[in-house]
This record gives C-alpha cells, sequence and structure tokens, in this order.
C-alpha cells in the first residue's frame, strides 16, 4: 500500500556499541569497505553504498554481543569483497526462511547479517 504518508520514512539506520571508536572506525573501513563519515570521541558514522551505521562509545562488551541488524546486499559479492580485503568468515548460505546470508561479527561483538532473497 502506498499512501503520502509512507514516502515520509526514506531508511533506518542502526546505532552499534563500540567499545573503541578509533577501533570500529578501522574495520569497518578496513574490513568491510565503509568510508568514515564523522568520528568525534564518543561517535562514530561510516557508510557504504547508501548504506549507513552510527556507533556510540560503550564500556559494556555485552551490550554489544546482544546487538544485530541486517543489511541487504548481495551476498556472494559482498563475500568476495571482505576476503578481499582479509576477512576470514564462512561463505553466505542460504537459510530455511528464503534468504541468502553473510554473518559478520566485529571486534565489539555487533553482529551484522548481511542477506538477500533466494
Amino acid at each position: 500500500m502506498n499512501s503520502p504518508a509512507a514516502s515520509l520514512i526514506r531508511s533506518t539506520v542502526p546505532v552499534l556499541a563500540s567499545l573503541d571508536i578509533a577501533e570500529s572506525a578501522a574495520f569497518y573501513a578496513q574490513r568491510l569497505g565503509f568510508a568514515e563519515q564523522l568520528r568525534t570521541g564518543d561517535y562514530l558514522i561510516v557508510a557504504r553504498d547508501g548504506c549507513e551505521i552510527h556507533f556510540w562509545r560503550c564500556p559494556d562488551r555485552a551490550i554489544a554481543e546482544q546487538t544485530s541488524c541486517y543489511v541487504r546486499g548481495d551476498t556472494r559479492a559482498l563475500y568476495a569483497d571482505f576476503a578481499r580485503r582479509g576477512l576470514a568468515l564462512p561463505a553466505p548460505a542460504e537459510r530455511a526462511w528464503g534468504m541468502r546470508e553473510l554473518y559478520v561479527t566485529d571486534p565489539h561483538g555487533n553482529l551484522l547479517k548481511f542477506g538477500e532473497p533466494l
């Protein structure tokens, strides 16, 4: 259903926990190909291909380890790109719910699920 109000929301942006803003910036740039958009002492914004992720400085690893976000994308191409960048991870897998998914856990425990319909 397309109503005029439906176009008011243009995107969602996950805000993930970071134990170390500089470490998060380096991992997302070097291993996942995101570009840093903003960094302060306790906040980071990275972006790639129209996808934006924010990070807040958090002293509790348990919070990050209980957090995830879902990113739609070409999982096979992302897997190849991440491997070229030196990230070792299992290949994308076809899931029973009709998605091909690639899972990446960042250094602080946040889970990124990259997925696409089969």
